[in-house]
C-alpha cells in the first residue's frame, strides 16, 4: 500500500473528530454542481456524510460511498433512511446508468483517477454530471495563516491541477468565499482529523495539536473567545459525461 493509500484509510481512526470538526458546504456551491434536473445522486468518498446531508435536505435520492466503515457508521447514525454502501471510486457498488450526478467532496485527490474516471462514467446516465468540491482555508487573514504555519498550507491548487478525461467534457471551475463558524474545540478536532495529523508519530501528533491549543490561548483574535470565524474558499469542478 503506497503512502497515499494509506492516509486515504487514515481517517476511521479519527472519524468523530472528522464530524465534529470539518466544516460542511456553502448551498450555492452545491447548487452549482447539480444538474437542475437531478434526481438520483451518487455521494462518492461521502465519509461521514458533511455532503450527503446537504444533499438529502434538497429532497435528491442520495445514496452514500466510503471504504471506510468507521465514517459509514456516522453517516447512518445521522441519517438512517439513506443507503450507505462500502466501496471505493475505482469499484462502485452501482448498477451501469443508475444515477443523475455523482459529487465527490474533498476526496478525488485520493482516487486513481483513471480507473474513477471509468466507474464514475459507467454509473452516470447519459447526459449526467460529475461534480467535484473541495473546502480550503483562506489564509490571507492573520490567525488563519498562523494555523497554516503550524498544520501545513492548504493546497488550495486542486481546481488548477485538476483535470477530467474523456468521455467528460464542459469542464467548468467555479470558487465560492464563505465562513465557518466553530468552536476552539471544533477547530482542534479539524486539526486532528487531517490524514497527516492522524498519522503522524505520537509525538508529531502531540506536538501538533499542542501548538493549536497555544495559538487559540494567545493569539490576540482567539484568546478568550467561545466561536471562531474560520474563512474558506470552496473550489468546484463540474463535467458532463458524454
Amino acid at each position: 500500500m503506497t503512502d497515499s493509500q494509506q492516509r486515504s484509510l487514515s481517517f476511521g481512526a479519527e472519524a468523530a473528530a472528522y464530524e465534529r470538526g470539518r466544516p460542511s458546504y456553502p448551498p450555492e456551491a452545491i447548487d452549482w454542481l447539480l444538474p437542475q434536473d437531478a434526481s438520483d445522486v451518487l455521494d462518492l468518498g461521502a465519509g461521514t456524510g458533511k455532503l450527503t446531508t446537504r444533499l438529502v435536505e434538497r429532497g435528491l435520492n442520495v445514496v452514500a460511498v466510503d471504504p471506510i466503515p468507521e465514517m459509514l457508521e456516522l453517516l447512518s447514525n445521522s441519517l438512517p433512511d439513506t443507503p450507505a454502501l462500502l466501496g471505493t471510486a475505482e469499484e462502485i457498488p452501482l448498477p451501469d446508468d443508475s444515477v443523475d450526478a455523482v459529487l465527490v467532496a474533498q476526496a478525488w485527490h485520493w482516487f486513481d483517477t483513471e480507473r474513477a474516471v471509468k466507474e464514475v462514467a459507467r454509473v452516470l446516465r447519459p447526459g449526467g454530471r460529475l461534480g467535484l468540491v473541495w473546502n480550503a482555508r483562506d489564509e490571507r487573514l492573520g490567525w488563519v495563516k498562523d494555523l497554516g504555519r503550524i498544520i501545513g498550507h492548504e493546497d488550495a491548487q486542486f481546481n488548477e491541477k485538476t483535470t477530467l478525461a474523456e468521455p467528460f467534457t464542459d469542464v467548468q471551475r467555479n470558487q465560492v468565499e464563505w465562513t465557518s463558524y466553530l468552536t476552539p474545540q471544533a477547530l482542534i478536532d479539524l486539526v486532528a482529523s487531517r490524514s497527516y495529523c492522524i498519522t503522524s508519530p505520537e509525538k508529531v501528533r502531540t506536538q501538533t495539536l499542542d501548538r493549536v491549543r497555544n495559538l487559540l490561548a494567545t493569539h490576540p483574535a482567539l484568546a478568550n473567545s467561545n466561536g471562531l470565524a474560520l474563512p474558506y474558499v470552496t473550489l468546484g469542478i463540474r463535467a458532463t459525461v458524454a
